[in-house]
C-alpha cells in the first residue's frame, strides 16, 4: 500500500470520527432528578444523576436539576436562560417539575397549575424547539405516601394532568413517570418500598447517624430503577434518542 493511499484511509477515518454526532441531554427539574454531593458516601441519588450509564459515549448528560426548584424559581434564577444559550440542534431537554410548584406557602416557587405552571412548560418547549433541540416532558415521580390501609395516595394534584395536556397539545413526547412510579411503589408494597427511598434507623448508616425517613427522595436503587424506566419508554415510543441507548 502506497503512503498516499494509507494517508487517505487515515484521513477518511478521522473525518468519519469527527463527524460522528454528539448530543447533550439537559435535564431540568427538582431534587428527585438532581446530582447529590458525595455520591460515594451519600445514599441519596437523583434519577438523572445515574442516567448516563444507559447511554453510549456520543451522549453527554448535563444535569441542571436543582433541589427545591419549581418552574418559576428555575426561570427566575436564570437557570433556564443559561441552558437556552447553549442548546444545539439535535440536543434534548428532559423537563420534570411539579414537586415544588405546589408549594402554596412560598410565593417564590408556587405556580397555579393551569396558568403559570402551564405557561412555563410551554415556554420550555417552545424555546427548546426554537434552537432545533427536542423537548421531552415528564410527570413527577410519586411520593411513597401509603395510608393506614396500605393504599398509595397521590400528592401532586393537578400538576401531572397539566403536563399531559401540554404534551398532547404541543405534540411533545411524554414520559408519564407518575403512572409508572405509582405502579412501581405499589408493586414493592408498604415495607419493601422503603428501600427505594431513604429510610435508616439511628446508627444504621454513617451518612445519617441520627436516622432518616424520607419518602420523596431516592436511594441509588430507586434512582437507577427510574432512570431505567425512562430509557425503556424512550425505546417503546421510538424516540430517535433510542439509537444512543446501550444494548
Amino acid at each position: 500500500m502506497s503512503w498516499i493511499k494509507a494517508f487517505c484511509i487515515v484521513l477518511f477515518l478521522y473525518c468519519l470520527q469527527s463527524n460522528a454526532q454528539e448530543i447533550t441531554i439537559y435535564t431540568i427539574g427538582d431534587s428527585t432528578m438532581s446530582n447529590k454531593k458525595n455520591p460515594d458516601k451519600n445514599p441519596e441519588h437523583g434519577w438523572a444523576q445515574v442516567l448516563s450509564q444507559f447511554f453510549t459515549a456520543e451522549v453527554q448528560i448535563d444535569n441542571r436539576a436543582v433541589n427545591g426548584r419549581s418552574t418559576k424559581s428555575f426561570i427566575a434564577e436564570g437557570r433556564w436562560d443559561s441552558i437556552v444559550t447553549q442548546l444545539q440542534p439535535g440536543d434534548y431537554v428532559f423537563i420534570q417539575f411539579g414537586h415544588n410548584d405546589q408549594k402554596f406557602k412560598d410565593p417564590d416557587r408556587f405556580t397555579n397549575p393551569y396558568t403559570a405552571y402551564r405557561t412555563n412548560l410551554v415556554r420550555f418547549v417552545a424555546e427548546t424547539r426554537a434552537q432545533g433541540a427536542h423537548p421531552i416532558l415528564f410527570t413527577s415521580i410519586v411520593r411513597r405516601n401509603f395510608n393506614e390501609f396500605g393504599v398509595l395516595i397521590d400528592t401532586h394534584g393537578e400538576y401531572p394532568l397539566v403536563v399531559r395536556m401540554v404534551a398532547n397539545e404541543l405534540k411533545v413526547p411524554l414520559i408519564d413517570l407518575q403512572t409508572l412510579t405509582e405502579a412501581w411503589e405499589i408493586s414493592y408494597g408498604v415495607e419493601a418500598s422503603k428501600q427505594l427511598h431513604l429510610h435508616f434507623k439511628p446508627g444504621e448508616h454513617p451518612y445519617y447517624p441520627n436516622g432518616k425517613e424520607d419518602n420523596t427522595h431516592l436511594s441509588k436503587k430507586g434512582a437507577t430503577a427510574i432512570a431505567k424506566m425512562v430509557v425503556e419508554v424512550i425505546e417503546q415510543q421510538q424516540i430517535d434518542l433510542k439509537k444512543y441507548i446501550k444494548p
